[in-house]
């Protein structure tokens, strides 16, 4: 079976502070792996080096996507190959309905992988549909992008989103971080929905909660921008009863 993802040696930087200090990760298709680590572990900067975000410096290491160099891809290059990230914190687009927002993306996503964009009465049908599989109602698709949602609304229309692209890995940064029980379940229901013996996903949390919702294949501890600890779903209960100090 072919690797999903296969990070080695990553180290990455920010400014002159070095941040990620060598981290190794296969990820397999199917599998749901967990990153879990206190605030200031280096979780959220492994996301946002995956993403290509451009702040940060990645100093050695490779990272391969479906056999494909990552590093090498823009942001945008690598959303049509297939990654997709969830954030903490989902931006509002003032003037942008969803449906204008969703059509655009996946067209360009089309587009990159050689297909003509839909044609609008099968796109709205496909929208549709993936509007009633996560539980949105209809009349969102009218709204302006998160503007005026609730914490658990943008969390449903990012799962959406990873609906409507159906991306080959998507990462979830943080995006429990705040959310009331409710709001948490959206999130997990839509990750076990989307679950499938070809797709992966990367939840980075520091907290157990979500993942008593989405059971995860592997779990690594990052402490101190290393990986300190891998293992099964069983390190999620050590992390519960005795912290991040044990490791």
């Amino acid at each position: 079976m072919n690797n999903l993802l296969e990070i080695n040696g990553l180290r990455a930087s920010i400014g002159d502070k070095e941040i990620l200090k060598g981290i190794d990760m296969t990820i397999l298709p199917g599998e749901v792996h967990a990153v879990m680590g206190p605030n200031g572990a280096g979780k959220s900067t492994l996301s946002a080096v995956l993403t290509g975000k451009p702040d940060y410096t990645v100093t050695s290491g490779s990272v391969f996507f479906k056999g494909q160099d990552l590093l090498s891809m823009s942001p945008e290059e690598r959303s049509w190959a297939g990654l997709f990230m969830s954030f903490q914190y989902p931006v509002e687009i003032p003037g942008v309905t969803i449906t204008s927002f969703m059509k655009t993306a996946l067209a360009a996503h089309r587009k990159a992988r050689g297909l003509e964009p839909l044609k609008t009465s099968d796109f709205l049908k496909f929208m549709k549909e993936k509007m009633a599989f996560v539980g949105m109602k209809p009349e969102f698709s009218k709204r302006e992008v998160n503007v005026g949602f609730s914490g658990g609304e943008k969390k449903r229309n990012e799962i959406f989103q990873m609906a409507m692209l159906e991306p080959d890995l998507s990462i979830l940064d943080e995006t429990d971080s705040g959310l009331d029980v409710d709001a948490l379940k959206i999130v997990a229901d839509g990750v076990n929905a989307l679950r499938s013996p070809e797709k992966g996903v990367i939840i980075i949390t520091h907290y157990q909660k979500l993942l008593e919702y989405v059971r995860p294949d592997v779990v690594h501890v990052l402490k101190g921008g290393s990986i300190v600890a891998t293992g099964g779903a069983e390190l999620v209960e050590v992390i519960e009863n005795n912290g991040f100090d044990r490791f």
